[in-house]
């Protein structure tokens, strides 16, 4: 049975950018593996066709959970070959052939970003034969797309730019099965070419075959048509984003807050204030000097309502959680734009306006605490953290957990035991029922080092005798420990880690930093001691207030004296910011 490729992918045979591109030279079909064990057609030509039953005959080599065509010159020895070789020697044999050596190689160059070289051996290897696999060729084109060059040379740059397209090809002729690494690639390769259309028809192609895009995988079209000031088509593939389950973060927010508001759509704008405000919480110096920019355009003084629904309004603020209505811009006129503070209650400084503290939802902390223990128990030893989930259960809840391995070595080269102590003693003072708070130490603190020291000695045990130590086993990361503990008992964390490393990000939720905000106590260290800073009584994320004021939290170093800027939209110059509709639509002020 002969397949004209025409049939298989009708998007790019008919009037789709990529078929001028997939038609400059006849390329062979790529297949990937499908349930019933058959090839389909990945990327092809318009002139190609193909005899199925042949191509089904191939062998195929098992990557992952892909299937790769093996051409004769990758065909594995025959059984009949010599004794087989232990694990060991068959991977120092791969390592020593030319594709091992050529793929050390090639790493090389991605870590010194180094595309000329690259390129010199892929054209080694080609004349000399060397079979290619999807991590040469990823390898290869992520350096061509990343406009990345040994020592800033920009030929070399031109180079991979214009050379990325033909390796591309070639590894759709060596029939190399590509994934999304891939497909990003290309698209960062179309971008560059200032052809975003051909980056989002990807984008769509990795989608319709199985492979699940990624934001990486967006961003070189959403960023492209932002660029050419292609606002509808921005919003397209950021629509396709959600339809396929990825959450754009700040840069990508940012880029449509900017093109809408270079468009002049303030009900985008609104949206994507909202979008920031949900995910993104607090945002950079670049994102406030663009909603600055959009509050202070004519524009903005243009799109609110002269008159609202009061009631309306107050029901979208109780569903909301509270700290934003959603009903749309209140008032016209001008805005007043200001940066400004808060004070310890969370009033602004520039306009009055008192912040409101969110609630979190008891349900959902219970939920993340169940999420976190499972996430902990594939991570740790499931013994060692079950067995501190029963400790819990017997000494717990706590009013207040310490990173106690944080808070003794703040502001010290050594690990520091009085310093630690002058905690717990702060907390114990402040706590309600005057109870200690429970500390976290590594096994090798409790037992080792300054440990030894005999005043430390009576300290550690005091705290077990109280059960307020728990020392987290050997080989433990006892990041998860006090985690556990503090959310679990939905008490104070008493720490200085910003719990913005991979461990927390596996975690992938915005619950997470809700709740960090309303728990986390942090510490400076003065000649005069310890001090603890208490979580505001506010809530630091992007608020609309119920009579249309903006305030917008910018985000903040690790300097815990340094106050925080906001960006304040606080209100309309002109009358109208106090007119309202009732719901008998009678203005009120």
């Amino acid at each position: 049975m002969v397949l004209h490729q025409a049939h298989l992918l009708p998007s790019l045979a008919r009037t789709s950018p990529l078929s001028s591109f997939f038609s400059k030279i006849p390329l062979p079909f790529l297949y990937r593996r499908i349930r019933t064990r058959h090839f389909c057609p990945l990327l092809c030509s318009h002139t190609s066709s193909l005899d199925f039953s042949l191509h089904r005959r191939r062998s195929v080599e098992k990557t992952g959970s892909f299937g790769t065509l093996v051409s004769p010159r990758e065909a594995p020895p025959s059984p009949a070959s010599d004794a087989p070789l232990s694990t060991k020697a068959r991977r120092k044999a791969w390592r020593e052939s030319p594709e091992g050596v050529l793929r050390h190689k090639l790493d090389m160059c991605s870590k010194n970003g180094d595309v000329a070289e690259a390129l010199r051996l892929y054209d080694e290897a080609r004349s000399n034969g060397v079979p290619l696999s999807q991590h040469h060729y990823n390898v290869l084109l992520y350096l061509c797309s990343s406009g990345e060059s040994n020592g800033g040379d920009e030929d070399g740059l031109n180079l991979g730019l214009k050379r990325g397209f033909e390796i591309f090809h070639q590894m759709v002729i060596d029939k190399v099965e590509p994934n999304e690494a891939t497909f990003t690639s290309a698209a960062r390769l179309a971008v560059a070419e200032e052809d975003p259309e051909k980056a989002f028809e990807l984008v769509k192609q990795m989608k319709s075959f199985g492979i699940p895009p990624r934001l990486r995988s967006y961003a070189p079209a959403l960023f492209g048509f932002c660029k050419k000031g292609e606002a509808d088509r921005a919003y397209e593939v950021d629509n396709h984003m959600v339809e396929s389950g990825v959450a754009a973060e700040e840069p990508e927010l940012s880029a449509l807050l900017k093109i809408s508001a270079e468009a002049k759509k303030g009900d985008k704008i609104y949206e994507m204030l909202h979008r920031l405000r949900a995910s993104v919480r607090q945002v950079s110096e670049s994102t406030a000097g663009i909603v600055e920019d959009w509050f202070g355009s004519e524009e903005a003084g243009r799109v609110g309502k002269e008159c609202w629904n009061v009631k309306k309004v107050r029901e979208g603020v109780v569903s909301g959680g509270g700290g934003w209505h959603g009903q749309g811009w209140l008032g016209t006129g001008s805005w007043r734009v200001v940066r400004t503070q808060m004070d310890e209650n969370g009033v602004c400084q520039s306009c009055s306006e008192k912040l409101v503290c969110i609630d979190i939802d008891p349900k959902e902390t219970e939920n993340f605490a169940t999420s976190l223990a499972n996430l902990a128990s594939k991570k740790e030893v499931r013994a060692d953290f079950v067995r501190f989930q029963e400790w819990l259960r017997r000494h717990g809840p706590f009013d207040t957990v310490v990173d106690g391995a944080n808070v003794g070595l703040v502001k010290q080269q050594f690990f520091n035991f009085f310093q630690l102590k002058s905690v717990v003693n702060q907390l114990r003072e402040m706590s309600p029922s005057k109870r200690l708070p429970l500390v976290i130490l590594h096994q090798s603190r409790v037992n080792g080092g300054p440990a030894q020291n005999p005043k430390n000695k009576q300290l550690i045990e005091t705290w077990k005798k109280a059960g307020a130590l728990y020392a987290t086993p050997g080989g433990s990361n006892d990041d998860w420990y006090w985690l556990y503990a503090a959310v679990s008992s939905n008490c104070l964390l008493v720490t200085n880690d910003e719990m913005r490393d991979h461990l927390f990000q596996l975690l992938g939720t915005s619950f997470f930093p809700r709740w960090k905000e309303k728990h986390q106590v942090r510490l400076s260290v003065s000649t005069k001691g310890p001090s603890l800073h208490m979580p505001p009584p506010y809530s630091i994320v992007i608020q609309e207030s119920e009579d249309g004021r903006w305030h917008v939290p910018t985000v903040t170093g690790d300097d815990l004296e340094a106050p925080r800027q906001w960006a304040a939209n606080t209100g309309h110059q002109g009358s109208s910011l106090t007119g309202a509709c009732n719901v008998n639509q009678q203005i009120v002020t």
